[in-house]
């Protein structure tokens, strides 16, 4: 700020002039320097006043300058957010594009699954209508081979057995006797029961003394230990028969030792010998109610 200039007239005076004069001189002197000094002075009000008028001025110089920053500031964290999510989302459309990218190769594969399980189904399809066709044929030719086996024909008519043709009637049961008189016919326990099933039957299943008995008068020149194979195995240290079921009375034959089977031999009651020999053997099967 310029400091205050006040303008004064100095008049000097002849020396010469008397002491009156110059006392009137000099007072007029300083009454014009009196009034030039009050006419150009300034008041402390006005200058205050424009003080007061420059500090306003800064003052919103100020606020124009902060306001500009905050909103510069403003605008660049603006900025670093929206490129920010810019990048994430850029990078987010990237991995939706390749999941859907993924889904779409799921999808194709799925769809040729779907093709090859359906083709499946229409072969099992196929295939079930075969086998019912086929088992109809079967059941019709078992139906008449049992017919067959045990109506058979004579004199023009059918007179039918309640065993088949071969097989021995006792109580309620039929028995057939394989009695291979030579060893290379023979067959494990194992290949017996498999002969015996092909025949619809099984080993022989002893229930009673009565029936333990028929089977032994009718194992046919048996001895030793060459017998004629039952349907009764050693299984876990103990004697089963071939329906599942427990040996009854353990003093029909020696005490079980895995891997042995059960012959009868005539007149000499059961014997257990190794499975993997070769021996004849009896099946049975139930009887046909006539």
């Amino acid at each position: 700020m310029a400091e205050d200039v006040n303008y004064a007239s100095v008049v000097f005076k002849n020396k010469n002039r008397s002491r009156p004069e110059a006392k009137n001189e000099e007072e007029t002197v300083y009454d014009e320097v009196k009034v030039k000094k009050n006419s150009t002075e300034q008041s402390p009000d006005t200058n205050d006043k424009k003080a007061d008028g420059r500090r306003r001025h800064y003052r919103l110089l100020a606020c124009c300058l902060v306001t500009f920053c905050v909103i510069l500031l403003l605008g660049i964290i603006a900025i670093c957010v929206y490129k920010s999510n810019v990048i994430n989302l850029t990078a987010e459309k990237h991995n939706l594009t390749m999941k859907n990218q993924e889904l779409k190769t799921q999808n194709q594969e799925l769809e040729t699954q779907i093709q090859e399980l359906e083709m499946e189904k229409r072969n099992l399809t196929n295939q079930i209508k075969d086998m019912e066709a086929k088992g109809n044929e079967l059941n019709i030719s078992r139906a008449q081979w049992i017919i067959d086996a045990y109506c058979p024909r004579k004199d023009g008519g059918r007179q039918c057995k309640s065993c088949q043709s071969g097989w021995i009637l006792f109580q309620s049961r039929c028995y057939v006797v394989l009695d291979y008189k030579t060893s290379t016919n023979r067959k494990t326990w194992e290949e017996a029961r498999e002969n015996c099933t092909i025949r619809s039957s099984d080993l022989v299943v002893v229930d009673n003394a009565e029936e333990k008995k028929y089977v032994s008068d009718n194992s046919w020149g048996s001895s030793g230990n060459e017998g004629y194979w039952i349907g009764l195995k050693a299984e876990d240290r103990k004697w089963k028969w071939v329906d599942g079921s427990d040996l009854a009375n353990s003093s029909w034959i020696e005490n079980p030792t895995d891997g042995h089977c059960a012959i009868s031999v005539t007149n000499d009651g059961w014997k257990s010998v190794n499975c993997t020999n070769r021996n004849r053997w009896i099946c049975e099967q139930k009887s046909l109610s006539v």
